[in-house]
């Protein structure tokens, strides 16, 4: 096997799958390939093996921006302290039952 067919060169692919139409994607795994091709088809192969899915998507990992798991409070910071998020301030409109 030449060194440009190895595997552990090939860059790695996330697989997203969606279950059926109007569901959203769902991450299902990872996977290494040389390409996007080969990358949707083995995932096809991988992820769907009994028919679950209608949809694969492949995103290069490399592709993928993620938050940092440590700075957790500051980034997914609640609605305390940040009273003008809050509909506390409006006045309700007369003949308006479910606001």
């Amino acid at each position: 096997m030449s060194s440009s067919a190895d595997s552990s060169s090939w860059p790695l692919w996330e697989v997203f799958i969606r279950g059926s139409r109007g569901l959203s994607h769902v991450h299902a795994g990872s996977l290494h390939a040389p390409d996007a091709t080969m990358a949707i088809r083995n995932a096809r192969d991988l992820y769907t093996r009994r028919n679950e899915g209608t949809s694969v998507w492949v995103v290069p990992a490399e592709a993928i921006m993620a938050s940092d798991p440590d700075s957790k409070g500051a980034y997914f910071e609640s609605a305390q302290g940040k009273s003008y998020r809050h509909a506390t301030y409006y006045t309700q409109s007369e003949g308006v039952k479910h606001l």
